[in-house]
């Protein structure tokens, strides 16, 4: 994130760490005026925009993230045309991000990228909805739509700010997120797998191979082909399976299964140049 010129937004130390130390730094000054802050939602009561401002600063400084999400808001509600509602809009996002209201966090970074798009702090606005997907992320058992969501959006903090560190944090990310994506569809082929829906299992699996080729789930994916082709009888397409696995990963458990398998039929890894699994092979591994 951008600095402050003047302070820097930190957590305590064994806090639980959500963004890294570049990412804890925002945009904005805090301004040096004596205020109170107060429990609750803020009343409308009108005040300056000084005062306003630094009350919301100051629940931020003391990590009560959700009260300074409100009286950020309270900056731009009082004073909507002030250069401090658009600083309030941004750090009303951060808040919210930082005390888990992800939603609040990606509706308030999605306003200010609508109404500032040519601000220079735009770019934190797109990082910051891309890092509120990311931290919705789920297991794999259940629904992957906010992963997602947290690709696209990182993907496109890369494609517009390829070389801000933003762009950098978030190539990082997408790893995980795809790597949660293969899982997904790994998952769900064991599920057809078990129930002897091969066609159904192959598509699954198929989708890992050719989609999520750098991720953690590749191996196994590539075993379960060799077992489904094997259970219908497709052998050469098992055997490139196994071929493709036991090549760029001949130290893995998932190969020493498939070599078996195919030797209980007296057959031994070999490529077919006609599989999609050659195919595959050809323009990934």
């Amino acid at each position: 994130m951008p600095p402050f010129s003047k302070a820097a937004v930190q957590r305590p130390a064994g806090s639980r760490s959500k963004l890294s130390l570049t990412a804890l730094l925002l945009v904005g000054v805090a301004l040096v005026f004596s205020a109170c802050g107060s429990d609750g939602r803020p009343e409308y009561v009108e005040k300056p925009v000084e005062e306003l401002y630094n009350e919301a600063f100051e629940a931020l400084e003391k990590n009560t993230y959700t009260q300074a999400a409100l009286r950020f808001d309270e900056v731009e509600r009082q004073h909507p045309y002030s250069q401090w509602a658009r600083r309030s809009m941004l750090m009303s996002a951060y808040a919210y991000y930082m005390s888990n209201k992800y939603d609040d966090a990606i509706l308030a970074a999605e306003r200010f990228i609508a109404l500032h798009p040519g601000n220079k702090d735009v770019g934190y606005a797109y990082y910051l909805k891309a890092i509120s997907f990311y931290e919705q992320i789920v297991d794999v058992g259940r629904d992957q739509k906010i992963t997602e969501q947290a690709l696209s959006s990182l993907d496109e903090v890369i494609r517009r700010f390829p070389e801000s560190e933003y762009a950098r944090d978030s190539r990082l990310k997408i790893d995980m997120a795809r790597d949660h994506l293969a899982g997904k569809e790994l998952t769900i082929g064991r599920y057809y797998l078990r129930r002897g829906q091969h066609i159904a299992a192959i598509n699954r699996f198929r989708n890992v191979v050719e989609r999520y080729q750098t991720t953690s789930h590749v191996p196994e994916a590539l075993h379960r082909l060799v077992e489904s082709y094997m259970a219908l009888g497709i052998q050469k397409e098992a055997q490139t399976a196994a071929a493709v696995l036991g090549y760029n990963f001949p130290g893995e458990e998932w190969y020493q299964d498939s070599y078996a398998l195919l030797k209980e039929e007296d057959l031994e890894p070999a490529v077919d140049n006609r599989s999609w699994i050659a195919r595959a092979w050809g323009s990934v591994f």
